[in-house]
């Protein structure tokens, strides 16, 4: 509004630089709240009253039709403003539902369970949302240290609802069933029965015991890393692909368990496609396996911080998949 009052006076009144005072109150409307807007409105239509007078627009059609057009922008600002402000209260609304209801599917790991220390770290495709169709739990039980991280197929509110399925399933098995088989087994036989259609899920199920073993039994997931303590690392590759949960069919067997050894400074790590798939602008996935120096961090949330701000960086956007990491450390 300086500026045009600026060159107002410069150019005289033959111009026609008055109407444009109503910039002020239109992009006060688009940035401030309702206030504001009226009170940036007030200060334009007392400028355009004084240089309509001074550039000798009053009375005359020219000095109306300015101070009208800026007293009808100032209107709509603040009827902007006011809309606006209700659809930000509305998104904040769902938001912190949308956080409830993270918190009650995806509840935070702990982290520190038995004889590891624990970090997850998760991403939603949508920038806005906060949960999605990946999934991860950390159960301690009698039998040893019991997790899973999964990827629904599909997005959208059914994947949340085939998500809370899959954990509900799991959490349950995890307490009850003595061994890793029984807890595969019978989260197969929930998912063959809850998940119809084209639904299902891949997963890794895992289970760290006290004699320093690990056990891996996978559905058609990428597989987990087993990072050693002297840097070595390898990936517990299953000897055969099984199907994902909710396509076994009648008489399919159970895939096998992948037995290896987990001792002291050891770590695993457990994700999703949306790490390992996810692109640079060169079309170039993500290297996983050569960023396995940023686990080396005191402690596994500095490590998983590290891996995402370098997963980040490497796509150099939004993510085009929903991306859940999950570390395991074993405490030296």
């Amino acid at each position: 509004m300086a500026v045009t009052a600026l060159a107002d006076i410069t150019a005289g009144p033959t111009v026609g630089l008055l109407p444009l005072v109503a910039l002020g109150p239109a992009f006060a409307g688009l940035t401030g709240g309702p206030r504001r807007t009226g009170v940036i409105g007030g200060i334009a239509l007392a400028l355009c009253l004084a240089l309509g007078w001074y550039d000798g627009l009053f009375p005359g059609r020219r000095g109306t039709t300015a101070l009208v057009s800026v007293a009808g922008v100032t209107a709509a600002g603040v009827v902007a403003a006011v809309m606006r402000r209700r659809r930000e209260e509305e998104l904040a609304g769902v938001r912190s539902i949308a956080e409830v209801a993270q918190r009650v599917l995806l509840r935070p790991v702990p982290r520190t369970a038995g004889e590891l220390g624990a970090a997850v770290s998760y991403t939603a495709a949508v920038a806005e949302a906060r949960i999605g169709g990946d999934l991860y739990e950390v159960v301690t039980s009698p039998g040893g240290v019991r997790v899973i991280v999964g990827d629904v197929q599909g997005k959208g509110l059914d994947a949340v609802e085939t998500a809370a399925d899959v954990l509900g399933a799991f959490r349950e098995a995890a307490h009850d069933e003595p061994d890793l088989a029984g807890v595969s087994t019978r989260l197969e036989r929930a998912m063959n029965r809850t998940l119809g259609g084209e639904r299902f899920v891949t997963a890794v199920i895992a289970e760290i015991r006290q004699d320093r073993t690990v056990t891996v039994v996978n559905y058609g997931h990428p597989a987990p890393l087993l990072l050693a303590a002297d840097g070595t690392a390898r990936f517990l590759e299953p000897a055969t692909r099984a199907l994902p949960l909710g396509l076994g069919l009648g008489g399919t067997e159970s895939p096998d368990a992948l037995d290896a050894e987990f001792r002291p400074g050891d770590q695993l790590l457990l994700y999703t496609d949306g790490v390992t798939e996810a692109r640079d602008r060169d079309g170039t996935f993500y290297p996983l396996a050569s960023r396995l120096s940023l686990l080396k961090a005191d402690s596994p949330e500095l490590a998983l911080e590290a891996l995402h701000g370098d997963l980040m960086e490497h796509v150099g956007g939004p993510l085009g998949d929903d991306a859940a990491i999950l570390l395991l450390r074993y405490r030296s």
